[in-house]
């Protein structure tokens, strides 16, 4: 596979976003002064549905304009050399359509025309690596309407890739995906990490911190933290605490305590306080984890807000 073209300009990967902004027509801050430096590597974009991340991955992906701010990766000015951007962009929306009466292998071919691959034996052989890394090769033949949704998913990871990519955006990619099929598509993400920068904009934090070396938080179009998880998680340590209450309690509890989620078990809500100390004898210390700084750090920002 020699016929990559090697754009030097792109050699030092780094995705750089700076004060990034964008407000709706109808008023709406999707982005509200988004600062973040993205390595190569596998990178969490996590928020809740609603944070502003769909926006911003579209920005990235050079399909809608901000108001102020922004983006370069490694040399490229990503507002300014869009189609040059373009070339080196794998993008799979949140939901990308395909055409259900077409084989995957014919499709990708047809793809790969479009994308500039001439040369029937070249191109052949780069579908057939496609359908082979993205484990898709004994359903080649199988139309794309009888895939299945992790299936779906991985087609198009293999068209995203015929631009040979130094940047991937996926956006909401193991919604709805099976535990074995979510495992497949996570793991074929995490190889192409490698050598890539690879963006996971997400609201499931097992995703994030399964695979990503580095993460965001965003909320209301905000970064909230940046940094690695495990680290973060660290910072946590010693200050989550747990307790099985009575339904009738729940609000009582809000009032009075920092409650940063609450989970049903055998029926009865089992809550996770934020506190520095232990808020009394009738609480268990319980070892954080990344699902505890995700909602510390959205219910602190709600706070303020509301505040």
């Amino acid at each position: 596979m020699t016929h990559f073209v090697d754009h030097n300009k792109t050699t030092h990967m780094e995705l750089q976003i700076k004060n990034l902004s964008k407000t709706y027509a109808n008023g709406v801050k999707a982005l509200n002064d988004i600062s973040l430096a993205i390595p190569v590597g596998m990178f969490g974009l996590l928020g809740p549905n609603g944070a502003g991340k769909s926006s911003l991955m579209r920005t990235i992906a050079t399909l809608q304009e901000p108001d102020a701010g922004s983006i370069t990766l490694g040399n490229l000015d990503v507002l300014k050399e869009k189609d040059a951007v373009r070339k080196v962009l794998g993008y799979l929306p949140q939901e990308f359509g395909v055409y259900p009466k077409i084989s995957a292998e014919v499709l990708l071919d047809h793809l790969a025309v479009l994308k500039g691959y001439s040369n029937g034996k070249t191109r052949k052989e780069l579908v057939h690596a496609l359908l082979n890394k993205t484990n898709l090769w004994d359903a080649r033949k199988k139309n794309l309407g009888g895939y299945s949704g992790g299936m779906k998913q991985r087609f198009g990871i293999a068209q995203a890739l015929l631009s040979n990519p130094k940047l991937i955006i996926v956006d909401e990619p193991t919604a709805g995906l099976d535990p074995a099929e979510r495992n497949r598509f996570l793991n074929l993400l995490s190889e192409l990490g490698e050598n890539t920068v690879v963006i996971l904009s997400t609201h499931i934090v097992e995703d994030v911190k399964e695979l990503c070396t580095n993460m965001a938080i965003i909320n209301k179009g905000q970064v909230l933290l940046e940094g690695n998880p495990l680290d973060s998680i660290a910072s946590l340590s010693g200050k989550i605490w747990t307790k099985t209450i009575q339904k009738a309690e729940l609000e009582e509890y809000k009032k009075t305590y920092q409650v940063i989620s609450e989970r049903m078990v055998a029926g009865k809500p089992q809550i996770n306080v934020f506190a520095e100390f232990e808020p009394d004898p009738s609480f268990t210390g319980v070892e954080g984890d990344l699902e505890d700084v995700y909602f510390h750090q959205i219910s602190t920002s709600e706070t303020a807000i509301a505040g």
